[in-house]
């Protein structure tokens, strides 16, 4: 039997070491090394066994003869996961979702699960974090008592595929990719080289058997997935599951997907009966909107295909310290530093006073440089105490000599601006030279920050 020796991982990019470094060598992430065991090399004189399995042995075709195979798209009855996986499921996909404890990961796979169970189809949840009778007692909860969903509370992986050659299901649950292990490695569950392993397994688990397979990941406390960058890679769809414990709303974000586009945007409430679909978001997010109220103001943004309005808020205080306080919800600090250093230069408005609190709400984060616009009048209403009208929305790019620059897909924006009520946009007017305006609605060409002030003040 080789001896076991121990030797350090990145997690971040899957580097070893016999020492231990702050640094990792490779990547350059700090706090990454992790002790993991490692086999020694095994004795010569011991007949090697090969641990991989053999390719498939498939031919070379040219490139005009491969057939168009049509790509077959399952649903999994719910809307919002559709749009984001681009249609639905396909057949042999390997897909990843993360997101921070709690945030309801197994409680929409479990109801995806119900969902293809009415449609005929079979499903294996596999749990290496809970027993049979807790996910019996989840189930009971969501009023979910189907017969064809099976439950498997399993850690080895190579016991996970003896039971489903045996069950054959159409779609698979491993939650969590973290907890599993194969028995012939000697690291822990949770290491660099066991994920990579058990993904390398579930992948070719997924391409012969046709199988779409469903992995549950865990996330660091930076928010990424936790595990070396590889296992991102590997898979088919990375979903990102997002929102805050003390808020009802979550957000489903496509982060890599080889059947559809990225950064798409599903919008779920968390509810007693588990998790609902929001089939208007922009509605629900303006719905507790104070209306008349300072250094509030209504932006269109853009997450994917969909346009979403939210509120975006600024309060001006008066500081009493030597530095003044700048707090940012929702966007980016380093972005709003910038706009509030326009301020200062080219419109005149003093911040260095002040301390300023920005908050985009609903739990939206704002990361298009088409709401800088809409932040710098959120923090000149609160500073001037002058509401915007109602129905006003503001969009557009503002650069550092105080320009105001043309944003993407302004019809899309406009239009849903309209659907809700809307009838005043200050919007970039180099955008506004390629428009129709709408039947019954005022839109206002800007070329600079302080000629948008001037005009919504």
């Amino acid at each position: 039997m080789p001896k076991v020796r121990s030797c350090f991982a990145c997690t971040a990019c899957g580097y070893e070491s016999p020492k231990w470094a702050g640094r990792c060598p490779s990547c350059g992430a700090w706090n990454t090394m992790e002790e993991t065991l490692a086999a020694a090399a095994p004795d010569k004189s011991v007949q090697k066994t090969i641990k991989q399995r053999p390719g498939n042995g498939s031919a070379v075709m040219k490139l005009n003869d491969i057939p168009e195979d049509t790509t077959i798209r399952t649903s999994t009855g719910i809307s919002e996961l559709d749009r984001v996986l681009g249609g639905g499921i396909v057949e042999g996909g390997l897909m990843l979702l993360g997101g921070d404890p709690g945030i309801g990961k197994s409680t929409l796979l479990i109801q995806v699960c119900a969902n293809l169970c009415k449609t005929g189809l079979k499903v294996l949840y596999v749990s290496g974090e809970e027993s049979a009778r807790q996910i019996k007692l989840r189930a009971n909860r969501l009023g979910i008592h189907e017969d064809n969903l099976y439950v498997l509370a399993e850690n080895a992986l190579d016991n996970v595929e003896t039971r489903m050659q045996e069950v054959q299901p159409h779609v698979m649950v491993v939650d969590s990719i973290q907890t599993m292990y194969r028995p012939e490695m000697a690291s822990a569950p949770g290491s660099v080289s066991q994920i990579r392993e058990c993904t390398s397994l579930l992948m070719r688990m997924a391409k012969e058997t046709g199988t779409s397979i469903f992995l549950v990941g865990h996330v660091t406390k930076e928010g990424a997935i936790a595990g070396p960058r590889m296992l991102e890679h590997m898979v088919d769809v990375v979903l990102y599951f997002e929102g805050d414990h003390q808020q009802q709303y979550r957000l489903l974000r496509a982060v890599k997907n080889r059947f559809g586009s990225v950064n798409e945007l599903g919008v779920f409430q968390m509810t007693g009966e588990g998790m609902q679909v929001v089939p208007n978001p922009s509605e629900q997010l303006l719905s507790h909107r104070a209306k008349g109220a300072s250094g509030s103001v209504v932006f269109c943004g853009l997450e994917g295909s969909r346009p979403i309005l939210c509120d975006v808020q600024a309060l001006a205080a008066q500081s009493y310290f030597g530095t003044p306080r700048r707090t940012v919800n929702g966007a980016e600090m380093g972005r709003v530093s910038l706009l509030l250093a326009v301020l200062e230069k080219r419109c005149g408005q003093k911040t260095y006073n002040q301390d300023i609190y920005i908050n985009v709400a609903g739990g939206l984060e704002l990361s298009e440089p088409a709401a800088d616009l809409a932040l710098c009048a959120a923090v000149v209403s609160s500073l001037k105490d002058a509401s915007l009208g109602s129905e006003t929305a503001v969009m557009g790019e503002v650069g550092l000599a105080g320009e105001v620059r043309a944003i993407p897909q302004c019809e899309r924006r406009v239009s849903e601006c309209q659907r809700l009520g809307f009838t005043t946009l200050v919007l970039p007017k180099e955008n506004l030279k390629r428009m129709k305006v709408p039947e019954g609605m005022k839109l206002i060409g800007v070329d600079t920050v302080m000629q948008a002030l001037s005009v919504l003040f």
